[in-house]
């Protein structure tokens, strides 16, 4: 079972990052490619931020990635997919040693995104808001010819206002609907839930991208909660005034960014679901992991070309992987 907390109103209280260092050009902990390593879960929608950035902009050579089997136990993120069950450049099993090497005391939870100190074996950060911003800024020497820009100057202030709605009203909205402890906390959540989205339809039913004519940050993050919607957040999280794909615009909307090259190859649903089915017991007692829906509906046509813009602005897709 995962540990959740609630507040006195029954209400889901996400923790804050216990390490927020930056990695940055010139710092504590400089950029240097190779010395980095982007530990995930693929089931997770804000490592699954991190996936999409590192991707898009080219990454891959200059930050590793390990990734986490879906289903935790007592010690959460375990490195069982990999053989013997350690991570071959970390040599650990669990991801919690690599937080008690930056804090031997460090009682808390042990979460993903983290991006792990290769030489030393501690966690520099696992301050997901933060991670992908470096990512588009700070490691702009690593990134790929034609990477486009995901936090473009001009919109970064409209890109902070739209993200942070979207955080407090979809993507933590949906944990504080499925792990709400009392029902009026539940439908408020829910209602501040469905009046966001339906502010969300509205907005792009005349623009292709959340901000500006390409993609950028703020569309990642919304993008990584409603490929999980229908699977997950729909039953498993009560919130279920409509599925996404009844959602005419916003259902177009996320398979045109599923189609995107770069974007729907880090989309793995298989993890998505046991994850979440299987490690909240509370939720799902009986550990059921529901077979639909149909992954193959995400290739259907979206249509969203008319409506001008494009993925990469003036870069290009990233290359086809190897």
């Amino acid at each position: 079972m995962q540990r959740i907390s609630v507040d006195e109103d029954g209400d889901f209280v996400r923790a804050p990052a216990r390490f927020d260092h930056r990695i940055t050009e010139a710092g504590e902990w400089p950029v240097e490619a190779g010395r980095y390593r982007l530990v995930v879960s693929l089931a997770c929608p804000w490592a699954h931020r991190a996936l999409i950035s590192r991707r898009l902009l080219g990454l891959e050579d200059a930050i590793s990635v390990a990734v986490a089997d879906p289903l935790q136990d007592q010690r959460s993120w375990r490195f069982t997919l990999d053989p013997g069950g350690r991570d071959p450049v970390l040599d650990i099993a669990y991801l919690a040693e690599a937080y008690h090497a930056a804090d031997p005391d460090y009682d808390g939870g042990i979460s993903v995104p983290a991006i792990v100190d290769v030489p030393s074996g501690r966690v520099v950060t696992n301050d997901y808001d933060q991670i992908t911003l470096d990512f588009a800024t700070q490691w702009s020497a690593h990134h790929r010819e034609g990477a486009p820009d995901l936090y473009p100057e001009a919109w970064r202030e409209e890109i902070d206002e739209v993200a942070a709605l979207v955080y407090r009203d979809v993507n933590n909205a949906v944990y504080r609907a499925g792990f709400a402890q009392r029902q009026a906390t539940y439908e408020r959540v829910f209602a501040a839930l469905f009046a966001r989205l339906d502010w969300l339809t509205e907005r792009l039913a005349g623009q292709r991208y959340l901000v500006g004519d390409h993609l950028t940050e703020a569309d990642i993050r919304l993008f990584t909660t409603l490929v999980r919607f229908d699977a997950v957040y729909h039953g498993h999280f009560k919130c279920n005034r409509e599925k996404l794909a009844e959602n005419p615009v916003l259902w177009a909307y996320a398979r045109d960014l599923y189609q995107t090259p770069g974007v729907g190859e880090t989309v793995d649903f298989d993890h998505i679901k046991r994850h979440y089915y299987e490690v909240h017991t509370q939720l799902n007692p009986s550990g059921i992991v529901p077979a639909g829906p149909d992954p193959a509906r995400w290739r259907q046509p979206h249509d969203r070309a008319a409506l001008g813009g494009s993925p990469f602005g003036q870069g290009t897709p990233p290359p086809p992987r190897g």
